[in-house]
């Protein structure tokens, strides 16, 4: 099919989507499209799709279940990702000042409270008085009168892989099924198994049913225990820098995504099967302002074992073919520790202790570039953290050392008024510092051989004007991936967005950034830097009845040892919500145009229930999808999404096992919950 094919099945799509717009419903959800589009952003920077199902999923679950204003905790705004921690601190000042609030238009009041946060905050949270506040549950109440929700997830490819004639083990279909329970915030109980495309179900290896099954029960805010979970769980403890999970931390186009916040103990309910502990772990609360935690796990990993040594650890977990399977449970690791916190009015400091235990030496193979990693079977970090606040500041810190190696990150929060914000990060992260678990703000994916200053600015200055600025730089003391030599870089975004009204809004988006890399075939001799150039044009026509959004993009790639390449795309998403109550489609297509891998070009997608979708496309080509969801009144939920890419610049997509010996690609994805 030729491109003018495709984009007459675009538009017949569009046209009867928009047919059946005509008498939408006028319930305003502009609150949550911002919520969305702010969610959507940091997932393209992030990536890592599987880390995204837990925290969408409580995200979720906050505006079933709204925190009431009156009786919020620091720890209940947390949760929300968009709040500053002025912003945080006002609002529990304001209420304390002031009393209980009366309406969510109070919001008005709170110095720090801008429109746009306003209108985040609105799907989240709700105003109760005082005297309507219930006394604590039984444990019979939170057994037998919480809500049952079981969620099914079917991904069927119209299309055929190399893998599949000689190699893969099982179908092509992927599979999960996910059990949950939950009473509020207080329980939680669930089960989960996953099949991935090319593992068998029910056969070789997997004789059981699923490839991954995971378990998980945490219990909250019970007298002088704060939390207790058992089976599949995540820590967060200090800034990451011994243990985190907390992925809304990284660079990105806010201040908000480079605070790492979050609560110690979480539940791991997603279908990743590496980030995450096995065991127990829980927070008592013995005396005021004190939380101490503790935690055990055994749990079994794969990898690959050679003579009675580690030699690498499999962080895919696809068991495809018989060599993947035979890295399935391959050893053990066993960790141990516990953290304590101590937090008063203005400032705060924790201790955090972890040792770790594998049941092999590791020994990984030779690469210059990995010579300072983990080696040996005994490990261990132990980290002090710090915050102290006051007025318009914030300093927020942690020092960790490792077997050989330390780490030390510390952030400032400078709030010059409601218009003006800033926020200072330094760290540096030894060549030799290790953390198995370890999380936290850098340029790398771990906080190891890095050293760098990061600024940041945000500014209102205007009225429907916002601004935001960041720079930087950055170094590594040893040899990286590709990177044959110590080596340093920069990274420097700008973007403008304007609001005319609640309807539109326009923004320019520009990122620079100069890294070093080996030139090709030159075995690590040359090493030349490279400079990327991105520019993004967005916008955002929003009404109760209907969303359009146009983005443009646009790469410039280049080296003194390469000639540039370029890339572009152009995207147009439209989102209604159609008469029939419960209703929502929503249609995208894409035209993509890259030189090559390096001018590569992102493009986010609606996806499924708590997940985010953001591919990345080189070549020339296009792509189309179609989101319907429908839900039937409070207990039943589907959701089905089609979407096809198609290339006009080659005859197969991608090699190996995953050659597709065609120059497009189909899916169908199916969703179906429900709620009892």
């Amino acid at each position: 099919m030729k491109a003018p094919s495709f984009f007459a099945q675009f538009f017949a799509l569009l046209g009867l989507a928009l047919l059946s717009a005509e008498s939408a419903s006028s319930q305003d959800d502009s609150g949550l499209w911002l919520w969305e589009t702010d969610m959507e952003e940091r997932a393209e920077e992030e990536g890592d799709a599987d880390l995204w199902e837990d925290y969408l999923s409580d995200l979720e679950h906050l505006m079933q279940a709204p925190i009431n204003l009156n009786t919020a905790t620091r720890q209940e705004l947390e949760q929300l990702p968009f709040l500053t921690d002025q912003q945080i601190e006002e609002l529990l000042a304001y209420v304390y000042l002031h009393g209980e609030m009366q309406t969510l238009y109070e919001l008005q009041l709170v110095r720090a409270i801008d429109r746009r946060t306003m209108e985040m905050l609105r799907p989240f949270v709700c105003v109760i008085p005082l005297n309507a506040k219930t006394s604590n549950p039984s444990l019979k109440q939170m057994l037998t009168q919480g809500n049952h929700t079981i969620l099914t997830r079917l991904d069927l490819p119209f299309y055929r892989r190399q893998g599949y004639e000689d190699s893969y083990l099982g179908t092509p279909q992927y599979h999960a099924l996910r059990y949950d329970y939950r009473y509020g915030s207080r329980l939680q109980i669930g089960v989960n198994g996953e099949k991935d495309a090319g593992e068998p179900l029910f056969g070789r290896h997997n004789v059981k049913g699923y490839d991954h099954y995971g378990a998980y029960f945490l219990l909250r805010n019970i007298g002088k225990l704060k939390a207790l979970a058992v089976g599949n769980y995540r820590l967060n403890l200090g800034q990451g820098l011994v243990a985190g999970s907390n992925f809304l931390q990284g660079k990105g186009y806010g201040l908000t995504s480079v605070t790492h916040r979050k609560e110690a103990i979480t539940r791991h309910g997603s279908t990743d099967e590496y980030n995450y502990h096995q065991g127990v772990a829980a927070t008592v609360n013995p005396i005021r302002r004190l939380n101490i935690t503790a935690f055990y796990s055994h749990r079994k990993m794969g990898g690959v074992v050679e003579d009675g040594h580690i030699t690498s650890i499999d962080k895919t977990n696809l068991h495809r073919t018989a060599k993947e399977a035979s890295k399935r449970n391959a050893f053990t690791l066993q960790t141990m520790g516990g953290h304590a916190r101590y937090d008063a009015r203005h400032w705060s400091l924790g201790l955090t202790g972890m040792v770790y235990n594998f049941s092999y030496p590791i020994k990984p193979l030779s690469r210059d570039y990995a010579r300072f990693n983990m080696s040996g079977k005994h490990f261990y970090n132990a980290s002090v953290d710090y915050a102290y606040r006051q007025g318009r500041w914030v300093w927020i810190g942690e020092a960790a050392m490792s077997r050989e190696g330390q780490a030390v990150i510390n952030r400032v929060h400078f709030n010059l008024s409601q218009t003006y914000r800033f926020v200072l990060i330094h760290r540096f992260y030894a060549h030799d510092y290790w953390a198995f678990f370890a999380r936290a703000f850098a340029e790398g994916s771990t906080p190891q051989n890095e050293n760098g200053w990061y600024l940041a600015a945000e500014a209102t200055p205007l009225a429907h004007w916002r601004f935001f600025a960041s720079v930087d730089a950055f170094s590594s003391p040893w040899w990286r991936y590709r990177v044959s030599k110590p080596s340093q870089g920069i990274d420097g975004r700008l973007q403008i967005s304007h609001t005319p009204n609640k309807e539109l809004t326009f923004l320019l988006r520009y990122r620079y950034r100069r890294k070093e890399r080996d030139v090709t075939d030159t075995g690590g001799e040359i090493i030349l830097p490279t400079y990327q150039h991105n520019v993004r044009f967005r916008t955002d026509y929003t009404t109760p009845r209907l969303q359009l959004r146009t983005t443009a993009d646009y790469v410039h790639f280049h080296s003194r040892s390469l000639s540039a390449s370029q890339g572009w795309h152009l995207t147009q998403m439209a989102l209604w919500s159609p008469p029939l109550k419960g209703l929502k489609v929503s249609a995208q297509a894409t035209y993509f145009h890259t030189t090559d891998y390096d001018s590569r070009v992102y493009v986010s997608e609606r996806g499924l229930l708590n997940t985010f979708y953001s591919p990345s496309f080189n070549g020339r080509g296009c792509r189309f999808s179609i989101h319907l969801r429908y839900d039937i009144g409070q207990w039943g939920m589907v959701i089905v999404k089609l979407g096809q890419t198609r290339y006009f610049d080659r005859d197969s997509i991608s090699s190996g096992n995953e050659l597709i010996a065609s120059n497009q690609k189909t899916d169908l994805q199916l969703q179906l919950r429900l709620k009892f």
